[in-house]
């Protein structure tokens, strides 16, 4: 399988003679499931009208799309028929959407929806190259729509095309077909291009090639046992490299069964209606299903309490036992009670079948991962970037150690440069960026390595550290380099934090804007005596109630160095969301957006009390 196209008819063949479903997609308000027979016969009749529809070898379609099914189709379909995909986050503004259009000169546009669908249409005149839109939901109206100005493109509903494709199939040998598409593509052909996020500054186009993915998804399946048995459940966006090589091409290459979510917001649900064996996740979901578990249990009685802080008690003390390397017979005897008493039915809340989650796309809170390990419920973290397709370290089942991102994949190098930074080398590192030779040539070297920006340590063990990124690090006034992300970890910690983005840069020392959890920051108010029904902006406001956080803060920070540490901070009502633009579609926050919006607020923290 040394291509996309390649791997994909390698797999449908396998396994479309089960009657096994390869997707399950939500309608009408139950899960439906879609065979790899069913799947193999769209792909093809889909690629076959992009093919009558002029598409050539190494031309580009963006896909602006949620999950779903025809997302899947699109991008098997597109590299089917020799095309590279641009998958886009549907997020995105129309304008920001455009850029991309341009800047990889795509020839034809996928996207979900009529709302996705207008964002093109009002831009219509700015969109250079695009000679074609194909809409996932069954919209009314015209097959050609364009702007007031009078520029025109057509439109095509993806169900048309399908169809169009059937009886072009039906009229020549649909072997013939797909051996022709097979000999278009070759290993070190473009891929994908995927722009990242980023966090700053405007978008690059990484250009990953067949070999790049395939070479991360044989090495990933290597070190983690997936298989036709699993289950995933997919709520990461899929035009993310994280998710569309984890939770897309690695269940797909294993024969798994990957059931789309329906949001973010419903992941609870799914959990329970899927009742997955796998899934790939970002911290942000693990701290917010912690600290949803703990919320619940403030609510229980007295006795359930008890039992639930013996039990997590029982739990963190074998997870330490394990580290060690020892084993204690009264440990393993109440872990089996406290299993059956607590954590059985906490696992039976997500489904009850979860074998283990990975995490990756940020850093995981060590305390957070503990926690779930002593569940039953083991998180793997992991390590990569989209310029790496993506992953690059992971930790194992039989091979974890906290606070570590673990191993480099088979095949991939690792070193730690002078200064800290980590650099990687493989079969799985990126072209380059698409029409941008100048910062290709910064980010990898003469030699082949990658530099990633971040900067790690080995461990003892050795596994991969994270630190911090070069960027990110704070300089103060007094000449201390801080990494944010050291004290950003650890004020995390605490309950009534949700989001903090700590600042300093050039300052006489480190201060902090925190979005606090609501429901945390009433209990506490209400816990000390103080009025906890006021408006939340009021709340962020009360004295007294930053000075009771304030020693919680202090508190948090004792192991920190003392020019490391917060000495002030603002509370924020408002939180950090994708669609007021202070976190990434792939929930980081926007540092140096966030600095600008709270600019006004960042330098009270320096000039009140003064």
């Amino acid at each position: 399988m040394a291509t996309i196209p390649q791997m994909f008819c390698s797999v449908t063949d396998r396994y479309s003679r089960e009657q096994r479903a390869a997707y399950l997609h939500k309608r009408n308000g139950r899960y439906i499931g879609i065979t790899y027979s069913q799947l193999r016969r769209d792909v093809e009749a889909y690629a076959a009208a992009l093919d009558s529809l002029g598409l050539e070898s190494g031309d580009r379609i963006v896909i602006v799309s949620e999950n779903r099914y025809e997302w899947v189709l699109t991008d098997f379909a597109t590299l089917l028929a020799g095309g590279v995909d641009v998958p886009v986050f549907p997020t995105l503004t129309a304008k920001q959407i455009a850029y991309i259009v341009n800047h990889s000169q795509a020839t034809l546009a996928a996207v979900s929806s009529r709302f996705q669908l207008d964002k093109l249409i009002s831009l219509s005149d700015e969109l250079e190259t695009l000679e074609g839109i194909v809409v996932f939901d069954d919209v009314a109206g015209q097959m050609t729509e364009g702007s007031s100005t009078g520029r025109s493109i057509p439109v095509y509903s993806i169900r048309q095309l399908i169809e169009r494709g059937e009886k072009l199939l039906s009229e020549r040998d649909r072997e013939h077909f797909v051996a022709e598409c097979l000999a278009r593509t070759r290993p070190d052909d473009l891929c994908t291009i995927i722009y990242t996020s980023g966090t700053t500054g405007v978008p690059k186009g990484v250009m990953l090639t067949h070999r790049n993915i395939l070479s991360n998804v044989e090495a990933a399946r290597q070190v983690i046992e997936v298989g036709p048995s699993d289950v995933f459940l997919s709520y990461l966006p899929m035009c993310h490299s994280y998710e569309r090589t984890t939770g897309f091409y690695i269940a797909f290459a294993s024969g798994a069964t990957t059931a789309f979510a329906e949001s973010l917001d419903t992941v609870r649900t799914n959990l329970q209606e899927v009742r997955p064996t796998l899934m790939t996740s970002v911290p942000q979901l693990f701290e917010r299903m912690r600290a949803g578990l703990y919320a619940r249990m403030s609510n229980q009685s007295p006795m359930k309490r008890r039992l639930f802080e013996w039990a997590m008690g029982v739990g963190m003390r074998r997870i330490a036992e394990i580290e060690r390397g020892t084993s204690s017979l009264l440990t393993e005897l109440s872990y089996r009670v406290a299993d059956r008493l607590v954590f059985r039915k906490i696992r039976h809340a997500v489904g009850g079948r979860l074998r283990f989650f990975v995490s990756g796309g940020g850093a995981l809170p060590e305390d957070t991962n503990r926690f779930f390990w002593a569940i039953g419920l083991p998180i793997l973290e992991g390590y990569g970037l989209t310029e790496a397709s993506p992953v690059l370290t992971v930790n194992r089942l039989d091979d974890n150690e906290f606070g570590t991102v673990g191993k480099p994949l088979p095949g991939i190098e690792i070193r730690i440069a002078d200064g800290g930074e980590i650099l990687a080398r493989g079969p799985n590192i990126m072209r380059g960026y698409w029409r941008d030779p100048t910062a290709t040539a910064e980010a990898i070297d003469s030699d082949g390595w990658l530099h990633t920006g971040d900067i790690g340590q080995w461990t003892a063990k050795g596994n991969l550290k994270i630190t911090d990124r070069i960027k990110n690090l704070i300089v103060t006034s007094g000449g201390k380099n801080v990494a944010p992300q050291a004290v950003e970890s650890a004020l995390g910690k605490l309950s009534f934090i949700r989001n903090v983005v700590v600042v300093g840069d050039g300052r006489p020392y480190c201060a902090a804007i925190i979005v606090p959890d609501e429901d945390v920051l009433r209990t506490i108010a209400q816990a000390n005596g103080l009025d906890a029904e006021p408006p939340l902006t009021d709340l962020c406001n009360d004295t007294k109630l930053i000075g009771i956080l304030q020693r919680e803060v202090e508190h948090a920070q004792r192991d920190l160095a003392k020019y490391e540490r917060v000495r002030r901070f603002a509370l924020i009502p408002e939180p950090f969301t994708v669609e007021n633009g202070l976190l990434t579609p792939t929930l980081k926050p926007k540092r140096n957006e966030i600095i600008k919006r709270y600019a006004a607020v960042i330098e009270q923290l320096y000039t009140v009390g003064e």
